[in-house]
């Protein structure tokens, strides 16, 4: 395999939120800025990791927009998800507690 990034292969994006995945978009669009920078100046080293930077921001710009499609499931947050169901508990309480009362 090439000079990759690890954690931005197609498997690890479809678990990563919106919000994050913008973050890395904003990474490696700075990380591809200071390569193309170095690869100018001549202090590039490895030339092959110039590649594999573009292929991870086509990789998230891919996921984002199958998301939008609705091709790929967009993830939610766990925290959001935990909300509702104690809130129905709350609400599922409640009425019981009112009618003992009256």
């Amino acid at each position: 395999m090439t000079i990759g990034s690890k954690n931005l292969t197609p498997a690890d994006l479809d678990i990563i939120e919106d919000s994050v995945l913008v973050e890395e978009l904003k990474k490696a669009k700075e990380e591809l800025f200071n390569l193309r920078f170095q690869s100018a100046t001549g202090q590039l080293e490895s030339h092959g990791r110039i590649k594999a930077v573009k292929r991870d921001i086509a990789r998230i710009f891919t996921v984002m927009r199958e998301r939008e499609l609705g091709i790929r499931a967009v993830v939610a947050a766990p925290a959001a998800t935990e909300k509702p169901a104690k809130a129905a508990k709350a609400k599922s309480a409640t009425p019981a507690a009112e009618t003992e009362e009256a």
